[in-house]
């Protein structure tokens, strides 16, 4: 049983060196092949942590204690358990969460509002400012109504066609009636 116990530790040693390296790689070269058969909890993270610890466990409880082999095995799998599941709601679900990507599409900005940072003629084009997450991107924007519009105006994104944003001023009526 040594032997299990020391292959699984090195198997997930191993796994987690080469998943860190090159862990990107293969997976895009593999082309997503098992995304088929992914669940959320059975991330590479919590299995080679769960086998690890299996591994680990059981080398340690096999050296420096005096339990029978099935105590041992059942021991380190409630240990791989315990802490597979503590990666998953520790790592795994706290990652999912904080995942922020920097990547818009130019089909969400109609709505959005933004500002003029190189001025719109009323024919021609013209440079926007719109926030998106915790970041400004910068796009390239022509008069909606064929209007100049000055540097630093408040604007909002009617459409996008061909790459261009067509904006309009943007008046904020909340404030009106008061």
């Amino acid at each position: 049983m040594l032997t299990l116990y020391l292959g699984c530790l090195a198997l997930g040693v191993i796994f987690a060196i080469v998943s860190v390296l090159v862990g990107d790689l293969i997976g895009n070269a593999l082309g997503g092949i098992f995304d088929l058969l992914s669940f959320d909890f059975l991330n590479s993270t919590v299995l080679a942590g769960g086998v690890t610890v299996f591994g680990g466990v059981g080398v340690l409880l096999t050296r420096y204690s005096g339990l029978e082999a099935g105590s041992i095995v059942a021991l380190s799998l409630l240990s791989a358990a315990f802490i597979g599941v503590l990666l998953y709601f520790g790592v795994v679900k706290t990652m999912d969460k904080s995942e922020v990507s920097n990547g818009f599409s130019m089909q969400d900005l109609p709505g959005k509002i933004g500002e003029i940072t190189v001025p719109i003629p009323s024919k021609g084009y013209g440079e926007i400012m719109v926030k998106f997450g915790a970041g400004n991107t910068l796009h390239t924007a022509a008069s909606f109504e064929h209007q100049s519009i000055p540097v630093g105006m408040k604007i909002v994104v009617v459409e996008v066609r061909e790459g261009v944003a067509l904006v309009t001023e943007f008046e904020d009526r909340r404030g009106e009636g008061s």
